[in-house]
């Protein structure tokens, strides 16, 4: 009898969105990209004011930072590919992500580390990010309307986080590519 009162309490609680939600660590995110990785080097990139205004022709979007924090990974002494964090804000919150490159710069993969908005979780299907897999800052397709597509009800962080990632790829084709 006791119980009976306690369920619709934990159903109406099941209902309520998830803030703060974190999805992957770092370390699971450099599994998952690179699976056959059997080390992972931290590399602190800076870039130069040329670099940064490179950058901004490229992404079409300041650099928005000077410093920028890069994971090698490695299987031996072959370079697999880079693993750069960021965070965007979404709507009033931010969004922390990973973009996997390869190491000619393409993108490799896009996850979702930590999402803190109540809407707009769209943006962690498969299906969406998937998108942006194959995609360079040379080869462009890289904006909403323009080789991504939007979401209904996630505009704002589908759009904050394309350029996000738009950003990064126009810094891994200027720095990080051999």
């Amino acid at each position: 009898m006791r119980y009976r009162l306690c369920l619709p309490l934990a159903a109406s609680l099941a209902c309520l969105p998830a803030y703060a939600v974190q999805y992957l660590s770092v370390e699971q995110v450099q599994k998952l990209a690179y699976p056959d990785a059997t080390a992972y080097r931290t590399q602190d990139v800076a870039l130069s004011l040329a670099q940064m205004q490179q950058v901004e022709k490229l992404a079409g979007l300041p650099a928005r930072s000077v410093n920028w924090h890069v994971i090698g990974a490695y299987n031996g002494d072959k370079l697999l590919g880079y693993l750069v964090l960021d965070d965007v804000i979404g709507k009033f919150e931010l969004i922390s992500y990973a973009v996997a490159l390869n190491p000619d710069a393409s993108i490799r993969q896009v996850e979702i580390l930590t999402y803190r908005e109540s809407h707009g979780g769209e943006i962690r299907l498969p299906a969406w990010r998937r998108q942006f897999t194959g995609k360079s800052a040379s080869t462009g397709g890289l904006t909403l309307g323009g080789g991504i597509a939007g979401i209904s009800g996630a505009t704002l962080s589908a759009s904050h986080l394309t350029d996000g990632v738009r950003r990064i790829a126009a810094i891994a084709q200027v720095v990080l590519r051999p």
